[in-house]
């Protein structure tokens, strides 16, 4: 495996097994990950909290089954947020979407298994086009996804922002119209989970980041200034991870441009 880019701030973040069982609760409000009890997998995560995240992928890949989540969830992250060749991007997320795929095999009833691969998808789709992915049929995917996650884990807040960005992305790509008829994507739902998931993980500058952004999408620029408020709300948020500061620091960054 190619050497990733580094965490931006490195030595930031220093939780350890004893430090990071504490605040889990906190730290996995968004993605309602279980403490793990095999202390390989705890580790692993300790790596990725730090902001270690090839190292947190690696150990989690070796972890077998039980670190498949922490291992794409690092690499996930990693790619959306450092990974600066487009390539190499798209290669991880289908990497992680693979991955998923067979944990859900395994584990049917694991909402991360089902999750991650919807997520990955999606940034996916992202990269390649929006309306390239539709048509290639993966939008389905995804929402299949996100839904089961969410059927599975009703308090998912990351998987109610997921699936509320598939519901602004493609109704902002192909229209209301093509975009009900075909994708089953509606406008009202996707502000309706938004706010479910602001609800279930207040505290999450990411959430308050794609609400901003999916009003946008969904209401035009009538909406811009609560959009920018939910900006500069997440910005001024105080991340306790690496993970976390890298939302702020996009937030930060949006509100420069």
């Amino acid at each position: 495996m190619a050497k990733w880019t580094a965490f931006p701030h490195a030595g930031d973040y220093a939780l350890n097994a004893a430090s990071l069982k504490k605040s889990w609760a906190r730290l996995h409000q968004g993605d309602c990950e279980p403490p793990p009890k095999e202390a390989d997998v705890l580790e692993a995560w300790v790596l990725f909290h730090n902001g270690e995240f090839q190292k947190a992928a690696e150990a989690g890949v070796e972890a077998g089954s039980h670190g498949l989540t922490v291992a794409n969830k690092a690499a996930s992250i990693y790619a959306n947020y450092l990974e600066t060749k487009e390539k190499t991007k798209l290669e991880l997320f289908m990497e992680v979407a693979a991955r998923a795929e067979a944990q859900q095999a395994a584990d049917p009833k694991n909402p991360n298994a089902w999750y991650w691969q919807a997520y990955a998808l999606g940034r996916y789709s992202q990269g390649i086009s929006v309306a390239k992915a539709l048509a290639q049929g993966l939008g389905s995917k995804v929402k299949h996804a996100l839904e089961h996650a969410i059927k599975l884990q009703p308090k998912h807040a990351d998987a109610h922002i997921a699936l509320a960005a598939f519901h602004a992305e493609v109704i902002d790509k192909v229209g209301s119209l093509i975009g009900g008829m075909t994708y089953g994507a509606k406008k009202d739902i996707g502000l309706a989970l938004y706010k479910d998931a602001l609800k279930l993980s207040p505290n999450s500058a990411i959430a308050m980041i794609e609400y901003a952004n999916g009003l946008v999408m969904l209401e035009g620029d009538k909406r811009m200034a609560e959009a920018t408020k939910l900006y500069e709300q997440a910005a001024t948020s105080k991340p306790m991870d690496a993970c976390e500061r890298l939302d702020v620091e996009m937030a930060k960054a949006e509100l420069e441009d």
